[in-house]
C-alpha cells in the first residue's frame, strides 16, 4: 500500500513537470506583466530586454517600438534600460469597465529583422472610485399595517472598481423601526433591503428619514450615501410581481432605432389604485439607459440608439415595477447584441518605405502592415490580395500582419513609380472589402548611357562666319533621372593643321550648341571632323560619342588673281610684241588668272575693258587669249594699250584688271626706234592741227559717198540700156550683158582713194596720204578672161566713220596662210568660214570689172607686175614658179564692205588651198612712211 502511494506521488510530480514545460513553451513567444492603474507616467512595468534575452541598449539599436491597433499607446519603451514603462495615466474602469480581469495586449516590433513579440499587461484595480447611487434621494411609501419583518428593496449603489475595491456592504443610520439586510444576487452583486423591525404608527410618525450608506473594501475605504424618505401609508401590503425573475433577449446590431425588442409584465395582488403597476428604468452611470426606452404604462422596451456589437456585446437593463401606493419590484433584462458584417477591414501601416532602388534584389520588403476587422467570427476572417502583373507579393505573418515584398528586379525606365493597391476582404455575407494604397517610387541608378538620335551629324556653314556664332547643336537623351540624366557635352581632343581643335570650335556643356571660335576660311580647310562626347552625371558616369562633320561652304571672297602678265619688279611696264604682218586671230598674248574660290565662284571670264583701238584686238571670253581682230595696218599706232578685266561668277561678282601694252613692230629694235619718236603733243598748235585733219577727213568722206551714189546711178542706167538692147534683138542679143564692161565705168570704179589718219594720243602729228589714182583703160573680151586669171586683193571699204583707201602694193612673198591664220569673223581658229556671196548683179559686175582691169594691165605690159609668158605678168610679183594655176579663186576669200565676215569657197576647202593674204600693201605703206 505504501508502494502504491509512493508511485502515485511520483506520477503527480512527473505530470507537474510536463505541464510546466508545456506552459514555458506556450509562453515563450508572449510576455506578461501587471501594473496598477492610475500610476504616474514613466512608471516601471517590466524589463523587456531581459525577457527577450537582450542587452538593455540593444532594443534601441534594433529599432524596437510598440505597435498597437488603433489605440492610444498606454506604454512606452525606455531605450536606456530596455524596460517597459507607462506612457500616461491608465484608468482601468475606462478600459475594461466591470471585467474581472483587465488585460491590455500589444506587440513589440524589432525593425531590424521585423520581428513581432506579443505583450500582455494586466491592469490591476485600485480603490479610486467610491460607490455611487443612481439617485440621491429615494421616497418610500409603507402602509402602516405592514407587519414587522417586511422587506423593501432599496436602490443599489454602483462601484466602478472590482474585487476588494468594489462595493462590499451597506449601512443604514440607527433608528427604531428599520434595519438593513443585504442580499447577494446570482450575478454576485449585493442588493440592500430595508427591513421593518417594528410596526409603524402613522399618527406617531408619518415620515421617517433614513440614510443608506454603501462602503467598498478598499484601503482607504470609500463610501457613498443615498437619502431615504419613508412615507407611511395605509394598507398596501402587496408589491408587483414580474412574470420572470430575469429576461434574456438577442438583438442584431443592425436593428433599426425604434424597434420594440421586449415587453415586461408585472402583476399586483392588490386591487384598485394599489394594483396599478408603473414601470421604470433604473438609472445607472452607464450608457444602457440611453440606448433603450421603457414605456411606463405598457412595459415595452424599444431601441433609441443604434446598437454596435463592437462597442458592447450585451446590455443589462434594470427595470422596476411600482404599484400605485409605491411598492416596487426590480427585475433585470439582459440584451445580447448579435454581430453582423457591418465593418470593413481596417489597415494599420506598421512600416512602409516610399522609395526603393531599381536594382533591389527580389524579396525586398516594401511595407509591413496589419489588417483588423472589428467584426467577429467569419465576418472577421480577412484575406489580402494584390492586382495581377505587379512585381510584388504578400507574405502573411502572425496576428494578421502582412509583408509586401518584391518578386523581381525593378526597372525605373519602364515604371518610375507604382501605386500599389492592397485589397483586404472579410468573410462575411455579403463580403466587405477595403483598399489601401501604397505609393512606391523607384529610385534611379545610373544604368543607361546618354544616346544621340543619330549616329553621325553633318553641318554646313558659310566661310567668313562671325566669331562666336552658333553653327550647330546636338542633343543626347538619357532615360535615367536627376543627376544620372544630367548630360554634359564636350569635344574630344584633336588637332587640325597642327592646331588644337578647341581653338576652332567650342561647345556649350549644358546645351550642346557648337560655336565657332574663329572665322573659317574655305581656302584653308573645307571640312572639320570632330567627336562630341555626351556624359551623364552618374557615379560612375557613362558617356557616348557621336561624329560631327562640319563642311565649310565657299563664299565669293577672293578676287581673281592675275598670274600673267605679271607686273615687273623694276617698275617698268611690260610690253607684248605684235608683228605688223600678223593676221586676224594672231595670238598676241594670254592673260592667265586664277581664283582661290571654288565652284561657280572660281569660274572666270575675260573681256576687253578698254583699248586704244577698240576694233584691233579681241580677248577670249573663257581662255583670256588676246588676239588680233583684224590685220594690222600702217595707220595703226605703234603702241597699243589694252585693259583686260577678269571677272568671276560669284554673287556678287569680283573682278580684277590688267593693263597690257602691245607694241606693233616686227622686231625689238624697231620697237625701240619707234618708241623713241613717239611723244605726246605738247603745244596747242598740235591739237588744232589734229582738229583740221579730222574736218578734212570728214569732207573727203562725204565726197567719196557722193561719188559712190553717182556711180551706182550710172550703173543702173547702163544696166537698163543693156536690157533694152536685148529686147530689140540687136546683134549683141546673144551675148550676156554682164560679159562686157564699159571703159568709163571701170575707170570710174577703179579710182581709189587712200586716206590714212593718225589721231592717236601718242603720235606727234597727224597726216593724210592721197596716192595717185590707178586707171585701167583696156577692155578685154570674155575669152581673154577665160584664159587668164589674176590675183585679186581684198578691198577695205569704210567702217566706223573712217575710210581708208590704200594704193595696191605687192603682197608678201609668204602669202600662203594656214587654216588657223585665215581671217574670220572673230579671229578664232575654228570660226565659221562661210559668208554671204554678192547676191545682186551690180556687185557681181563690179567684181568682174576689177578682174578685167587687172587683166588689161597684164596684157598691154604697162603693169608694174611684169612677168613672162603665160603668167599674166604675175611671176615678177609672186615668184617665177607662180603660174595661172597658182592664182587663187577670187571667191575663196572676199571681204564684204561694212562687215568683217569672210566669203569662203567650199571648193577651195576641199582642195586644201589657202586664201590669199589681205595685207600685201603693208610693206609698201611702211616703205612710204620711212621715205
Amino acid at each position: 500500500m505504501a508502494a502504491l502511494l509512493n508511485l502515485s506521488h511520483r506520477g503527480r510530480f512527473v505530470l507537474l513537470c510536463l505541464l510546466w514545460v508545456a506552459l514555458c513553451k506556450v509562453g515563450a513567444g508572449q510576455m506578461r506583466y501587471s501594473v496598477p492603474e492610475e500610476i504616474e507616467k514613466g512608471s516601471f512595468v517590466g524589463s523587456v530586454a531581459k525577457d527577450l534575452g537582450l542587452e538593455p541598449l540593444a532594443l534601441a539599436e534594433r529599432g524596437a517600438r510598440i505597435v498597437s491597433r488603433g489605440r492610444t499607446h498606454l506604454f512606452a519603451l525606455n531605450p536606456r534600460n530596455g524596460s517597459l514603462v507607462t506612457a500616461g495615466r491608465i484608468d482601468r474602469e475606462e478600459l475594461c469597465a466591470q471585467s474581472a480581469q483587465c488585460l491590455v495586449s500589444f506587440n513589440i516590433l524589432l525593425e531590424d529583422k521585423l520581428s513581432i513579440y506579443s505583450v500582455e499587461v494586466e491592469i490591476k484595480d485600485i480603490n479610486d472610485n467610491a460607490p455611487r447611487f443612481g439617485v440621491e434621494e429615494v421616497e418610500l411609501k409603507i402602509s402602516e399595517t405592514t407587519t414587522p419583518g417586511f422587506r423593501i428593496p432599496l436602490k443599489s449603489a454602483h462601484d466602478a472598481d472590482v474585487g476588494e475595491n468594489t462595493l462590499q456592504k451597506y449601512e443604514i443610520n440607527s433608528n427604531d423601526h428599520f434595519s438593513l439586510d443585504v442580499r447577494s444576487g446570482v450575478d454576485g452583486n449585493k442588493y440592500p433591503e430595508l427591513v421593518l423591525g417594528r410596526a409603524l404608527d402613522r399618527e406617531e410618525e408619518a415620515v421617517h428619514y433614513l440614510v443608506l450608506k454603501a462602503l467598498d473594501g478598499g484601503d482607504p475605504i470609500r463610501s457613498g450615501t443615498s437619502r431615504i424618505r419613508v412615507t407611511v401609508l395605509d394598507v398596501n401590503d402587496n408589491a408587483p410581481v414580474f412574470t420572470q425573475s430575469e429576461y434574456w433577449v438577442s438583438v442584431p446590431e443592425n436593428t433599426p432605432v425604434g424597434t420594440r425588442i421586449l415587453t415586461v409584465t408585472a402583476t399586483d395582488a392588490d386591487e384598485g389604485y394599489n394594483a396599478q403597476v408603473t414601470y421604470f428604468l433604473e438609472k445607472n452611470p452607464e450608457e444602457t439607459s440611453e440606448v433603450f426606452e421603457l414605456k411606463s404604462s405598457s412595459g415595452e422596451i424599444t431601441i433609441t440608439k443604434s446598437l454596435d456589437y463592437e462597442d458592447a456585446k450585451f446590455h443589462e437593463i434594470d427595470i422596476e415595477a411600482q404599484d400605485g401606493p409605491g411598492l416596487l419590484t426590480r427585475m433585470k433584462v439582459i440584451v445580447t447584441v448579435l454581430d453582423v458584417n457591418d465593418n470593413v477591414p481596417e489597415f494599420y501601416m506598421t512600416s512602409a518605405t516610399s522609395s526603393v532602388p531599381e536594382d533591389s534584389l527580389p524579396g525586398t520588403v516594401i511595407a509591413l502592415f496589419n489588417v483588423h476587422d472589428r467584426d467577429s467570427g467569419q465576418n472577421a476572417f480577412i484575406t489580402c490580395s494584390l492586382p495581377e502583373n505587379l512585381p510584388f507579393k504578400l507574405e502573411r505573418s502572425v496576428d494578421n500582419y502582412h509583408r509586401l515584398v518584391t518578386t523581381r528586379v525593378l526597372d525605373r525606365e519602364q515604371f518610375s513609380s507604382y501605386n500599389i493597391t492592397v485589397t483586404a476582404k472579410d468573410g462575411g455575407s455579403p463580403s466587405l472589402s477595403t483598399d489601401a494604397y501604397i505609393l512606391l517610387q523607384v529610385t534611379d541608378i545610373n544604368d543607361n548611357p546618354p544616346t544621340f538620335p543619330h549616329t553621325s551629324y553633318s553641318a554646313y556653314i558659310p566661310e567668313n562666319n562671325p566669331r562666336g556664332a552658333s553653327i550647330f547643336s546636338v542633343m543626347a537623351c538619357d532615360p535615367d533621372s536627376n543627376d544620372n540624366a544630367h548630360v554634359t557635352y564636350s569635344l574630344a581632343e584633336d588637332t587640325l593643321q597642327s592646331t588644337p581643335l578647341s581653338s576652332y570650335i567650342s561647345i556649350n556643356s549644358d546645351t550642346g550648341v557648337l560655336y565657332a571660335l574663329r572665322s573659317f576660311d574655305y581656302e584653308q580647310f573645307c571640312e572639320l571632323q570632330l567627336w562630341v562626347t555626351a556624359q551623364d552625371g552618374g557615379n560612375p558616369p557613362l558617356s557616348t560619342n557621336v561624329s560631327v562633320s562640319i563642311f565649310v561652304l565657299d563664299q565669293n571672297d577672293n578676287t581673281p588673281e592675275i598670274l600673267y602678265p605679271a607686273l615687273p619688279t623694276d617698275g617698268s611696264t611690260g610690253v607684248e610684241l605684235a608683228p605688223r604682218s600678223a593676221e586676224p586671230g594672231y595670238l598676241v598674248t594670254k592673260v592667265v588668272a586664277v581664283d582661290r574660290d571654288s565652284g561657280q565662284n572660281a569660274w572666270l571670264s575675260y573681256r576687253l575693258l578698254k583699248a586704244s583701238d577698240p576694233g584691233l584686238f579681241s580677248v577670249g571670253l573663257h581662255t583670256g587669249e588676246v588676239r588680233t581682230a583684224r590685220a594690222l595696218l600702217d595707220r595703226d599706232a605703234l603702241k597699243q594699250s589694252l585693259v583686260v578685266a577678269v571677272q568671276d561668277h560669284g554673287q556678287p561678282p569680283l573682278s580684277a584688271t590688267v593693263t597690257l601694252t602691245v607694241a606693233v613692230a616686227d622686231s625689238i629694235p624697231d620697237v625701240l626706234a619707234d618708241l623713241g619718236s613717239l611723244e605726246s603733243p605738247a603745244t596747242p598748235e598740235d591739237s588744232g592741227l589734229t582738229l583740221y585733219l579730222v574736218v578734212a577727213v570728214a569732207a573727203v568722206s562725204c565726197v567719196f559717198l557722193a561719188f559712190v551714189i553717182v556711180l551706182l546711178a550710172l550703173r543702173l542706167r547702163r544696166w537698163h540700156l543693156s536690157r533694152l538692147l536685148q529686147a530689140s534683138g540687136s546683134g549683141l542679143a546673144g551675148v550676156p550683158a554682164s560679159q562686157f564692161v564699159g571703159v568709163d565705168g571701170v575707170r570710174a570704179f577703179l579710182q581709189t582713194y587712200s586716206h590714212e589718219v593718225s589721231l592717236t594720243a601718242d603720235s606727234r602729228g597727224s597726216h593724210v596720204i592721197f596716192p595717185q589714182p590707178n586707171y585701167a583703160d583696156t577692155l578685154v573680151s570674155q575669152e581673154s578672161c577665160e584664159k587668164k586669171d589674176f590675183l585679186s586683193e581684198p578691198q577695205f571699204l569704210p567702217e566706223d566713220k573712217q575710210e581708208t583707201f590704200s594704193q595696191q602694193a605687192p603682197p608678201n612673198t609668204d602669202w600662203r596662210f594656214s587654216q588657223a591664220q585665215r581671217p574670220g569673223t572673230s579671229g578664232s581658229q575654228n570660226g565659221d568660214e562661210t559668208g554671204t556671196w554678192p547676191n545682186n548683179q551690180f556687185d557681181t559686175e563690179m567684181l568682174q570689172a576689177m578682174i578685167l582691169a587687172s587683166a588689161s594691165e597684164a596684157a598691154d605690159g604697162s603693169s608694174t607686175l611684169g612677168g613672162g609668158a603665160g603668167t599674166m605678168g604675175l611671176s615678177a610679183r609672186y615668184g617665177p614658179q607662180f603660174t595661172l594655176q597658182h592664182v587663187p579663186d577670187y571667191r575663196q576669200n572676199v571681204y564684204i564692205p561694212g562687215s568683217n565676215a569672210t566669203l569662203t569657197n567650199a571648193a577651195g576647202k576641199r582642195d586644201g588651198k589657202a586664201p590669199a593674204g589681205g595685207n600685201g600693201n603693208k610693206k609698201k605703206s611702211g616703205k612710204k612712211e620711212k621715205k
